[in-house]
């Protein structure tokens, strides 16, 4: 596969990832492979009831603490999903939110350089 495939194919498994475990879908996901790093940006993922919360301070910081609860609850899933598309162990995860814009954006790192590894 190339390295678009790949980046298509991650960005499949994380909205897939995303609908299970999170309860809904992005409208427009992106994931960008650099070296030993997969940056995955997602948009629209905000329920209707999460962008009523965030018109306030306390709203913003219980959407933030919820979601990374769910996010760090079910982590091993987003590391499965990660595996289920290219053969690399995960290293660590960092994922966060802005109500702002209604976006999110997941940085993983992995075992080993995965451009290097689609040149093989």
């Amino acid at each position: 596969m190339t390295k678009g495939q790949i980046e298509s194919k991650i960005s499949e498994a994380i909205s897939k990832f995303e609908i299970e475990q999170m309860g809904r879908g992005p409208e427009k996901i992106r994931s960008i492979i650099f070296q030993d790093m997969i940056v995955i940006r997602i948009k629209g993922f905000l329920s209707n009831s999460e962008k009523s919360l965030a018109q306030n301070k306390e709203g913003v910081d219980l959407i933030k603490k919820v979601r990374t609860a769910l996010f760090e609850n079910a982590r091993i899933n987003l590391e499965d999903a990660i595996k289920s598309v290219i053969p690399v162990n995960v290293i660590s995860t960092y994922s966060d939110v802005s109500t702002k814009t209604g976006e999110k954006v997941i940085v993983i790192i992995v075992d080993q350089d995965i451009e290097e590894l689609i040149k093989k």
